[in-house]
């Protein structure tokens, strides 16, 4: 059976398969444990509701009393939204960064259609409770309630930086610019706060609810301030970050080595990523996010970059000696997915089998596991799909590891509508022996991990051991 992978003649030398078993870098937050908490905490909510509802009767009472709902649930979620972002360390290793960022985009959808209801009924019920007009009782609420001006402003921005997050128009803007615009739902939380103090029914009922919410909210306040702002400052103290070499890979892709010092006190493991954030006159304002695409060293960390925009383009144009400030490491793109507890300590499964599949800059994390990963000789697989010869980065590092690690390696090259689709069920069981038995990391394009892991499940993988981490922001 044909197929459009192709084999490159082993190499021996280079690499050695240094680092692997890495550390497993701390407590790790389970999903379904985040989500329950979630889900315990709206149960909360709504119980707070319906303690503080004796009854429901008329028009008015139902507007108003699903307008408390509405508010009281926009304003838990909110809550929740900040805290899946502010970058908590067990959240990041134990649920990973693009799935916290899936989870955030759908349940931001909810908390802005939440916040857009709550503010229609309330206005709607009190208009019909004091028997006038919608505009006229908008007018009254926010001239003449607590905070309520305040809390519409917050509405409108929120609505706004929905908009810029909505799939239609966050493709066309640049990360910088989408990034620095979410900075305003920090002050939509200050803006909107005050008014559910002074005005929610269930708080002005219930003063110990009241100073939990004020609880929930300056606990999450404390973890941004923490983890997205001063850890970050205390990191760059602590290691002192500096560009040491930029060398280009291969056409529009340049690998930035960085030295530091202690920087085994990071705990990185390969597989993960830092957001960057370079000291030059032209891109301090802004951290990206880039993967390690090598196991980390002692005193060295090495990212890889692809030109796909100014910033990007920009490090191609990096001296030695630029300071650097590195948040992180965050994502659960590692090898601690092949490892389980036992009696305290973490140990890898024996005998497993271990299928990296990676495409175009995808290959950066791919290629730090590869030279990691816990695997025995025969194995550890890598398919690699790339447009050209040319187009493929660390060829002889990958085929270096390959002969060091006595794995195979397999080369996708082409345009598909050359080659065909190089990631059928059939092609992937015959080129991977064993498919059914392997676990398998993927990371590339969104088009190809989908297509990826579609045909593993319809080749009999089963869902628990297929790892993939996007690169969407």
């Amino acid at each position: 059976m044909s197929t459009a992978f192709a084999s490159p003649a082993r190499q021996g030398g280079g690499i050695t398969g240094a680092h692997r078993g890495a550390s497993s870098g701390g407590v790790r937050a389970r999903p379904a444990a985040v989500l329950t908490v979630v889900a315990a905490g709206a149960l909360a909510v709504l119980g707070l509701w319906w303690a503080g509802t004796p009854s429901v009767s008329g028009l008015d009472g139902w507007l108003t009393g699903a307008g408390r709902i509405t508010g009281l649930l926009a304003g838990y979620g909110f809550t929740v939204l900040l805290a899946l972002m502010a970058r908590v360390p067990a959240l990041e290793r134990g649920v990973g960064s693009d799935t916290l960022a899936r989870w955030h985009s759908m349940g931001g959808r909810y908390v802005v259609g939440l916040s857009v209801a709550h503010a229609l009924l309330i206005m709607w019920g009190y208009a019909v409770t004091d028997g006038t007009d919608v505009v006229s009782e908008t007018v009254t609420l926010n001239l003449s309630y607590p905070d309520v001006l305040k809390a519409t402003v917050a509405l409108l921005l929120l609505v706004g930086v929905g908009i810029v997050s909505a799939r239609a128009v966050r493709p066309r803007l640049r990360y910088e610019t989408w990034f620095h615009l979410h900075f305003y739902t920090y002050l939509v939380a200050w803006l909107a706060f005050g008014h559910q103090l002074a005005n929610g029914a269930e708080f002005l009922t219930f003063p110990a609810a009241g100073t939990a919410w004020t609880v929930l909210y300056v606990a999450v306040a404390a973890l941004i301030v923490w983890y997205r702002f001063l850890t970050p400052v205390r990191q760059a103290f602590r290691h002192r970050l500096r560009v040491a070499a930029v060398v280009p890979e291969a056409p529009g892709v340049v690998s930035v080595y960085v030295s530091g010092r202690r920087l085994d006190r990071l705990r990185a493991e390969p597989g993960q990523f830092f957001r960057w954030r370079f000291l030059t006159r032209d891109l301090w304002w802004s951290p990206n996010p880039y993967s390690l695409s090598a196991a980390p060293r002692s005193g060295e960390l090495r990212i890889t970059v692809k030109d796909l925009g100014d910033q990007s383009r920009a490090l191609a144009r990096l001296r030695p000696g630029t300071r650097v400030v590195a948040e992180g490491p965050y994502g659960s793109f590692t090898a601690a997915r092949l490892e389980r507890r036992r009696g305290g300590g973490r140990r890898t499964r024996p005998g497993r089998k271990v299928l990296l599949v990676a495409g175009g800059v995808g290959v950066t994390p791919v290629r730090a596991l590869f030279e990691s990963v816990p695997a025995a000789p025969g194995d550890l697989t890598l398919l690699y799909r790339a447009r050209s010869h040319d187009d493929l980065v660390f060829r002889a590092e990958l085929e270096a590891i390959a002969a060091a690690r006595g794995a195979a390696l397999h080369y996708c090259l082409g345009p598909r509508s050359e080659i065909g689709d190089p990631f059928t069920p059939e092609i992937l069981a015959h080129r991977v022996p064993g498919l059914r038995d392997h676990v398998v990391y993927v990371c590339g394009p969104a088009s190809m991990t989908a297509q990826v892991v579609s045909a593993l499940r319809a080749a009999g993988v089963p869902k628990k051991r297929i790892h993939h981490e996007s690169f969407e922001f």
